[in-house]
């Protein structure tokens, strides 16, 4: 119990918030006239010029109310607090100030712990001290609280919402990087293997053959580079801490299973073509992830399908892969929230020094692509 306030306290602020967005703009832009139509129109609006003053000097502070959410809540109580003393305790707050909440959800959304804790207890005490000088009677306080509650409560409720997504994400990447660890122990074992198979080889027929051991070192080096290429690639996952889902042992020829398993839904068709020889293991298993994920988005999401695609084609430099799908371009997916499937493809991609895209076909249905170089090197 006696660390929670602690970590309360300590807490900061959510990682990159948004300065200002289009939205932003629009909503000053949209909150400026009808602040003043009020102000000339409202008949009962006491202090209307004041009011109205009031009202225009306070919507800027919703444009930096991500980056200094606690100097937004203070400008807004002194602000409306100086009113009130040359007011005489009268209201001079107009209905558009309702705008003011969304400052406040800002300092529980936006807000380091300590400045959330700082500008509550500025919140309650300007509500409190209203109360004690007679200018807002119990009643009104206690609604005034509620009102002032929810939209806090709504800040802190979207502000963990994110924090469990980055915490989900993270874990993602925790289990992707043991899965490289395992794949790099594979790769770079398999490469030692045969390094020391053809080292022994050499010296057995050294004296007999010398073209034999000249051989077996021109092996050798050939799976030492190989070896380093797949080590130096992994390492340079792990030091990102980027999400690969590469799974051990799978290569672009396993493709063909999922044409060949018999199941309900659209069919599945394969087709792969090119020079498919000789590339990485790390691009074969991100091809062979990319591709399952697809397909398995596929047949979960594209309704009325009745066909899954899959080309996957190599040359001397790339590996470009599609697979799309016939259903309904009416139900088709969006990307505006991606899943962790959609982010794993995309980020696998670019850690290899490739691309991947996801969206609507150019008729119907679904298509994802990629393209990898063979080498899977990033530049």
């Amino acid at each position: 119990m006696h660390g929670l306030p602690l970590s309360v306290w300590n807490e900061p602020r959510p990682p990159d918030p948004p300065a200002r967005v289009w939205r932003d703009w629009a909503l000053v832009g949209a909150l400026v006239p009808l602040a003043v139509l009020e102000g000339v129109l409202r008949p009962d609006l006491p202090w209307r010029g004041l009011s109205l003053a009031l009202t225009l000097g306070l919507i800027p502070t919703l444009l930096w109310r991500r980056t200094r959410p606690l100097l937004m809540v203070l400008i807004v109580f002194v602000c409306t607090g100086l009113a009130a003393l040359l007011t005489g305790g009268e209201s001079a707050e107009t209905n558009t100030m309702m705008f003011l909440l969304v400052v406040l959800y800002s300092l529980f959304r936006w807000g380091s712990g300590r400045e959330t804790v700082t500008g509550s207890a500025v919140i309650l005490g300007g509500i409190v001290f209203q109360v004690a000088s007679g200018r807002l009677v119990p009643s009104e306080a206690v609604g005034a609280l509620a009102v002032v509650s929810a939209a806090l409560a709504l800040g802190a409720a979207f502000r963990y919402r994110a924090k469990a997504r980055m915490r989900e994400l993270d874990q993602v990447k925790l289990l992707e990087r043991e899965n490289l660890a395992r794949d790099l122990h594979d790769t770079v074992a398999h490469h030692v293997s045969a390094m020391a198979i053809r080292a022994q080889a050499g010296l057995a027929t050294a004296a007999s053959r010398p073209d034999a051991a000249v051989e077996a070192l021109r092996v050798i080096e050939a799976e030492a580079g190989l070896a380093l290429t797949e080590l130096n690639t992994m390492v340079r996952v792990l030091r990102r801490n980027l999400p690969a889902d590469l799974e051990p042992g799978r290569r672009i020829a396993d493709l063909r299973r999922f044409a060949d398993t018999p199941r309900t839904g659209p069919s599945v068709d394969v087709e792969l073509s090119g020079e498919l020889d000789g590339i990485s293991p790390a691009v074969e298993a991100a091809v062979y992830r990319i591709v399952q994920e697809s397909v398995t988005n596929a047949r979960r999401h594209a309704r009325h399908a009745t066909r899954i695609e899959v080309r996957v084609t190599a040359d001397g430099t790339s590996v470009r892969l599609r697979v799309s799908d016939d259903g309904d371009s009416a139900s088709a997916r969006t990307v505006t929230a991606p899943g962790y499937g959609l982010i794993g493809m995309i980020e696998r991609a670019e850690l290899l020094g490739g691309t991947c895209a996801a969206g609507h076909g150019p008729e119907r249905g679904w298509a994802v692509t990629a393209v990898l170089p063979r080498t899977g090197r990033a530049g």
